[in-house]
């Protein structure tokens, strides 16, 4: 996958792959997949490669149809012919390798836009992260689209919101997950245009 060039925390390689950030964690400690590593090794801190996500996408799709011996194989082939579109896996199975770096790069630049498109400055909203221009906290569009908010009703709350931009938060937030206690936001800082189901996000500036 040399055109994405970048590296991953296990976060951002769960939101890129699909695999549960707990199985991305799960798949280095049984070295599965190999994490780079800063001083002070902690979880925060593991980055993952493009290689290592290709892996971990293969890994969850095809990977309870191979026994170790053979993911193995099949993870020694794609290193030793990076840019092969098939790789042989067992007698029977042909992976589709192209497929899954497809699916990535596709993954990959949703992510890379929705981090363009967020900001977080002290001086607003206390710091949570934004999407730019607007006091529009991510996280929460995210977690009230998680919680069954449709997109018609925050589009009619929030008029700087699209249905991309809704499409971005979650992908957003699955790649920066909250740490620690979440923020309390200021009040006063605005009121929703609508008031359907949205009563959560009350106080929140459009």
């Amino acid at each position: 996958m040399p055109a994405l060039s970048r590296t991953f925390t296990p976060a951002q390689a769960a939101a890129v792959t699909g695999v549960d950030v707990k199985a991305v964690h799960n798949a280095i400690d049984k070295h599965i997949v190999v994490a780079q590593s800063r001083p002070g090794i902690v979880k925060s801190k593991r980055i993952l490669s493009d290689l290592a996500v290709l892996k971990l996408k293969l890994w969850k799709e095809v990977g309870g149809a191979l026994s170790q011996e053979r993911r193995l194989a099949l993870f020694a082939e794609i290193e030793r012919e990076p840019k092969a579109k098939t790789v042989k896996a067992g007698d029977y199975l042909i992976v589709d390798v192209a497929a899954a770096r497809k699916e990535i790069e596709k993954a990959v630049k949703d992510l890379t836009e929705a981090e363009s498109d967020v900001t977080a400055d002290p001086a607003v909203m206390g710091g949570e992260p934004v999407f730019k221009d607007t006091r529009i906290p991510v996280r929460l569009v995210a977690t009230m689209l998680r919680d069954g908010a449709s997109e018609a009703e925050l589009l009619e709350g929030y008029p700087k919101l699209n249905a991309r931009r809704l499409e971005l938060a979650r992908v957003w937030a699955a790649a920066h997950p909250a740490v620690g206690r979440p923020k309390k936001l200021p009040e006063k800082s605005g009121t929703l245009r609508s008031s359907v189901s949205l009563g959560k996000l009350s106080g929140v500036g459009a």
